[in-house]
């Protein structure tokens, strides 16, 4: 026999904990299903660096992060942005602060004290959380759940997908749900590696920097520059400054490496023309421009053999960052495809499964780190809760 519920949210994770917020204010009763053993596993990992909540910036500038997908996510991000993550968070007793970069954090630094009192606040709404249950598929319009106590199927008035994307399979995010939408004909666009390292295969003398970061450097794509750090690692290049350019690295557009972005050219040409007499290039380019011994391998690697004069001032300037593609979809932050727009209606209900609705990773949108992805997922749950409350007071009573 199936069980019978008003609404379903499938994951636990950001989108799927907001879904459920949303319905419970709507005076709904929510059960929350997920695969893994505990909720909110991404969130966790991406609070051991700090939990970058949200980004302070206008508005104008915050929507123009999500790229082509801006104007699809503007009302949702009007409605839950910076500023409402902000109150969200102080709301369950997180205080925040806005770091130098406009980058905003709980004041705790981690995601743990957040996550425990989202939870305590959901489960006094009546929200309902299983975990180790697994989503299958549908079978008679019942969704279908491997459990601990074998398979289960729930008959849900409406229902919210928030399994995530398809990256950190680990933690939660494995896109195993995509063929079952594909099957039930809902668009996908196919998943592709995002905030994600880049491959390069180096020769013998980078080995002795692996491990060692990359810091007040910048690089240039699609005519923008980006300030940040890296690290070179036995894989190749990873860290906030290469997941700030692995787009148009991932599409083949050229990337360069500024070694010196506060240094002018012309102050590099008069730095390296005092005579160097007996000293190598390396030990010259460290005592004129004080670069460190990893810049000078980078160089070496990507813009040997090195020019003189003129020629080196512009490979320090703008060296060609060779690669050979992103790390894969289990190595990004995040990724990029899923449900694509079209599959979807203004509440994020899917055209082709009337009373089911789509949240988060799994919609087919992208951002960069440093906020916007954790409030998408945010504004977007809350949006999917919304249509799905919406959608089920629209019901004749019994239906």
């Amino acid at each position: 026999m199936s069980e019978e519920v008003e609404a379903l949210v499938i994951g636990a994770g950001p989108a799927g904990l907001m879904a459920a917020q949303a319905l419970a204010a709507a005076g709904r009763r929510v059960l929350i299903a997920e695969a893994k053993p505990s909720p909110g596993r991404k969130l966790l990992m991406a609070g051991k660096s700090g939990l970058n909540l949200t980004k302070d910036e206008p508005d104008e500038t915050f929507l123009a992060a999500y790229t082509e997908a801006a104007p699809w996510l503007a009302p949702m991000l009007a409605t839950f942005g910076p500023a409402a993550v902000a109150d969200w968070a102080r709301d369950l007793g997180q205080e925040v602060f806005t770091g130098s970069s406009g980058r905003v954090f709980p004041r705790a630094m981690k995601a743990s004290p957040l996550l425990r009192a989202w939870l305590a606040r959901l489960a006094a709404a009546g929200v309902e959380l299983r975990t180790r249950w697994r989503w299958t598929g549908w079978q008679d319009g019942d969704a279908v759940f491997e459990t601990p106590d074998g398979r289960r199927p729930i008959a849900a008035r409406a229902t919210v997908l928030a399994p995530g994307g398809a990256s950190w399979a680990r933690l939660g995010s494995d896109g195993t749900w995509a063929p079952l939408l594909e099957r039930a004909g809902v668009g996908c666009d196919p998943f592709t590696p995002a905030n994600v390292g880049l491959h390069v295969v180096w020769t013998a003398h980078m080995e002795r920097h692996f491990g060692a970061p990359v810091k007040a450097v910048a690089l240039l794509a699609d005519g923008r520059w980006h300030r940040g750090e890296f690290v070179v690692s036995r894989r190749g290049l990873e860290g906030s400054g290469i997941y700030a350019i692995s787009r148009p690295a991932r599409e083949g557009r050229e990337v360069l490496l500024d070694l010196l972005p506060d240094w002018s050219a012309e102050r590099i040409g008069e730095r390296l023309a005092v005579p160097r007499g007996k000293a190598s290039l390396g030990n010259h380019l460290r005592r004129a421009l004080r670069l460190d011994p990893v810049k000078i391998a980078l160089l070496r690697e990507f813009g040997g053999p090195l020019p003189q004069g003129e020629g080196l001032v512009a490979r320090l300037k703008a060296l060609p960052l060779r690669h050979d593609g992103p790390f894969p979809l289990d190595g990004a932050i995040s990724v990029a495809g899923g449900v694509r727009r079209d599959a979807v209606d203004e509440r994020l209900m899917l055209r082709a499964l009337p009373g089911v609705f789509c949240a988060g990773e799994m919609l087919s949108w992208e951002a960069p780190t440093g906020g916007y992805l954790l409030t998408a997922c945010l504004a977007t749950g809350q949006w999917a809760g919304r249509g799905a409350a919406g959608y089920l007071a629209s019901l004749p009573a019994g239906e």
